[in-house]
C-alpha cells in the first residue's frame, strides 16, 4: 500500500503547477545556521518558499519547554499565512533528503489544522536526481488567512507523560539513538537516560538503506509489537527527531499518536521527574 503523507517526486511534478499547492523548503544544517537559506538561494523547487528551521519552528528556550519550544499557534499561523497557506492548501515540504526538519514542519502544519500536508520522499536530492527543474528565483506568495485550529490530540504535555507513567494510559516512544536511550551518552543535555517505561524506536529505522521512507507495510512490521488501538506519546531530545516516528506511526495505521514537544530536555527540567537508564 502506498504511503499517505509521503509523496514521490513524480506525484509532486504532476501537481506543482496547481494553484492550491504550496511547496516549502526547510533545508537545514545543525553545523551551519546559514546553510538552509544559502542552499535555497542557489536553487530550489519552482515556486517553493523558504522556512527557517530554527527561527520559524522553535521559540527561544526558557526554564521549561525543552531546547526547541513550540511557538504559539497564532505566531505559526501568521508565518504560514504569509507563505500563502490556508486550511484548503495542499502543502508539500522537503529538505535535502529525508530527515527531521521536514517532518517537524509536516507535524507543525498538521497540528495547526492544515489537513493536506505531505513530505517529499527523498527531498531536494530526489527531485534533482530525477532531472526535474529548479530555480534560483525567490517566490512571492500571496498572503492568505490561516486560522489556527490546533489539534489537541496531536500534542502531549509533561502532565500527560506523568499520567501515562502513573496509569499506563499511553505508551512512550523514545526516538533517540540507543546510547542516548540507555544513558551512555547525552550529547546535548545535562542529564542522561530516558523516561521510565519508554520503548525504544530509533527514528532512522523508518528509512531504508538508501534513506527513502519504508513503505507502509514495512512500517507496520516495524511497529508490530504495538497494538493499533493504543495511545502513543513520542519524544526525543527536543521534539525534532521524534517527528519522523510520529509520521511513521501514522503511516503504519496508528491514529492516537502525540508528540511530546518538550521531550527529554523538558522532562529533565523538572527535578522531581524520574529518569531511567539502561535497558528496561
Amino acid at each position: 500500500m502506498a504511503n499517505q503523507a509521503i509523496v514521490s517526486v513524480s506525484w509532486l511534478s504532476e501537481r506543482i503547477q496547481d494553484e492550491k499547492v504550496v511547496v516549502l523548503d526547510v533545508r537545514f544544517s545543525p553545523k551551519d545556521a546559514d546553510y538552509g537559506k544559502q542552499a535555497y538561494d542557489r536553487g530550489h523547487l519552482p515556486g517553493a518558499s523558504f522556512v527557517n528551521f530554527k527561527a520559524d519552528l522553535a521559540d527561544k528556550p526558557q526554564q521549561h519547554g525543552g531546547r526547541s519550544p513550540l511557538p504559539s499557534p497564532e505566531k505559526l499561523a501568521a508565518l504560514f499565512g504569509g507563505l500563502g497557506i490556508d486550511q484548503d492548501s495542499i502543502v508539500v515540504v522537503y529538505e535535502d533528503k529525508n530527515g527531521p526538519a521536514a517532518t517537524r514542519l509536516w507535524w507543525v502544519l498538521s497540528y495547526l489544522g492544515v489537513e493536506q500536508v505531505y513530505v517529499l520522499d527523498g527531498g531536494y536530492a530526489a527531485w534533482t536526481g530525477a532531472g526535474l527543474p529548479v530555480t534560483a528565483e525567490a517566490d512571492a506568495p500571496v498572503r492568505r488567512e490561516l486560522v489556527p485550529a490546533p489539534k489537541g490530540d496531536w500534542l502531549a504535555s509533561v502532565q500527560d507523560v506523568r499520567q501515562a507513567i502513573a496509569s499506563g494510559s499511553a505508551t512512550l516512544i523514545d526516538s533517540r539513538d540507543r546510547k542516548q536511550f540507555t544513558g551512555e551518552e547525552a550529547p546535548q543535555d545535562p542529564v542522561a537516560g530516558h523516561i521510565p517505561g519508554a520503548r525504544h524506536y530509533f527514528w532512522k529505522d523508518a528509512l531504508d538503506e538508501e534513506e527513502s521512507w519504508l513503505p507502509q507495510s514495512e512500517l507496520a512490521e516495524r511497529f508490530a509489537a504495538l497494538p493499533k488501538q493504543g495511545e502513543y506519546i513520542v519524544y526525543c531530545g527536543s521534539g525534532i527527531t521524534a517527528t519522523p516516528n510520529v509520521l511513521a506511526l501514522r503511516e503504519a495505521g496508528y491514529t492516537n499518536v502525540k508528540l511530546y514537544a518538550g521531550s527529554w530536555s523538558d522532562w529533565i527540567s523538572y527535578e522531581e521527574n524520574p529518569i531511567a537508564v539502561g535497558e528496561e
